[in-house]
């Protein structure tokens, strides 16, 4: 396995996952936060199960969390997830994913019933 060399200070990059790779670890009950980074009209209109909506309070409760917490951040195509994800990488979270293609990919590779934008 290739291990990946950080400084002391320096958190892992933020890993890219899949849409079949999120679903597999959802399926498997994984400990995970599924943090939808989206806004409440992208979400009302289409989401993944067991996502949160990012806003004020579970911010807050993130930061509260274990820098070990598994997280993954959702948008619709993977910037603004990957953005999020940059941001608790630099709060010294190290167990960060980022949904690659978003909610879009979820849509096309996982669940069809999932609207797509």
């Amino acid at each position: 396995m290739d291990q990946q060399h950080t400084t002391a200070n320096e958190a892992p990059p933020i890993r890219q996952l899949s849409a079949p790779e999120l679903k597999a670890l959802i399926e498997g009950g994984a400990p995970i936060e599924l943090v939808d980074v989206r806004t409440d009209e992208e979400r009302a209109f289409a989401r993944i199960d067991r996502s949160r909506l990012l806003d004020h309070a579970y911010h807050d409760a993130l930061l509260h969390l274990d820098r070990t917490t598994p997280i993954v951040f959702q948008c619709h195509h993977g910037v603004r997830s990957q953005q999020a994800a940059e941001y608790f990488r630099r709060a010294g979270f190290c167990s960060l994913y980022n949904l690659q293609g978003g909610i879009e990919a979820w849509s096309l590779l996982v669940d069809p019933s999932v609207p797509r934008y």
